[in-house]
């Protein structure tokens, strides 16, 4: 018998309710309540860093970009779960819905049904 072959399903891609330069609320955690802006979203693992939350110090020695080495604060990986989208319109979190625009899917704020850019 020859061997099988094995046929690799389509992946599904998940799709997040936040992404790249949304401004977020932290609703857990030891950063609870704080907002900031996503700087950079990992998909794979469901983590953002966030600008100002969840900041950890990494001792370093020195290198070419920090030629005195030391105790550097920088901010460390967020779960997507304890993230919500701040409303646009209202300033506040809120949870985010999908509608069919002119033919095109677009992310829009459940408290004040506002179309999210």
């Amino acid at each position: 018998m020859g061997k099988k072959r094995i046929q690799q399903q389509k992946r599904f891609k998940p799709k997040f309710h936040v992404k790249k330069g949304d401004v977020v609320r932290v609703i857990s955690g030891d950063s609870k309540g704080v907002e900031g802006r996503i700087l950079q979203m990992d998909t794979k693992n469901g983590r953002a860093i966030v600008e100002g939350v969840n900041i950890v110090s990494r001792h370093t020695k020195p290198n070419a970009e920090h030629p005195q080495g030391g105790i550097i604060k920088k901010e460390a990986p967020v779960p997507l779960c304890k993230l919500m989208l701040v409303d646009p319109k209202t300033g506040e979190a809120t949870r985010v819905g999908r509608r069919v625009e002119d033919g095109k899917i677009v992310r829009y704020a459940k408290k004040s049904g506002e179309t999210i850019d």
